[in-house]
């Protein structure tokens, strides 16, 4: 990803503010303002009390312009994978919602989004995530998560890391991005939907 560098955010977090600040902090940032063509406008959901933390990628063009994460048919197919209604999905007090890149980052020429901005996940997500102690469960939602949240852990391709999720459960599960792009990846992998989606449902039904 080009133009990858270690900015300071206008508003330095503080080690004791708390999430109420933090979340009005990244609301306000402007670092990469100059390189995204609708503006900035973060979009995201966090609350003290969550027990299951979804990280997805960046907001489409509907999110941005609704303020609404997942709010697009992406959304509608992470939802009906995890089970959950649109007011539960929604309940912030049991749900936090983060993606890699807060803001829309615009469209790559040669078709789709382009991937989320580099600024933001080494900036805001570790103050954001360590504000957010009752998490119990995080949705690694597409490669980008999976590669900032696991590291050295995550395999060569999405694939093989989605294959392994046994083996980062409790804390993570991985998946692919809902988006219609992973529709000929599901056929292929029969084995996600299968194994991998009634367990997700099972943890979460528990944890909510």
């Amino acid at each position: 990803m080009s133009g990858a560098t270690d900015p300071e955010p206008a508003s330095p977090v503080r080690d004791h503010d708390d999430l109420t600040a933090v979340l009005a902090q990244i609301r306000a940032c402007r670092v990469c303002a100059a390189h995204l063509p609708l503006g900035p406008r973060p979009v995201l959901r966090a609350s003290i009390s969550a027990r299951i933390l979804i990280v997805g990628q960046a907001p489409g063009t509907k999110v941005h312009d609704t303020g609404i994460p997942w709010n697009d048919p992406s959304g509608d197919r992470l939802r009906d994978w995890l089970g959950l209604d649109r007011e539960t999905f929604y309940d912030e007090g049991r749900i936090a919602i983060v993606p890699m890149g807060f803001c829309y980052p615009g469209r790559h020429a040669r078709g789709g989004d382009l991937p989320p901005r580099p600024e933001c996940a080494p900036l805001w997500h570790s103050p954001l995530r360590a504000r957010l102690p009752n998490i119990a469960l995080t949705l690694l939602v597409g490669q980008y998560a999976q590669a900032h949240y696991l590291g050295r852990r995550s395999e060569r391709t999405l694939t093989e890391t989605v294959w392994r999720w046994r083996d980062y459960l409790p804390d993570y599960l991985p998946t692919p991005h809902p988006s219609w792009r992973s529709t000929n990846w599901l056929r292929k992998n029969p084995w996600f939907e299968t194994e991998v989606i009634p367990e997700m449902r099972r943890r979460v039904a528990a944890l909510l």
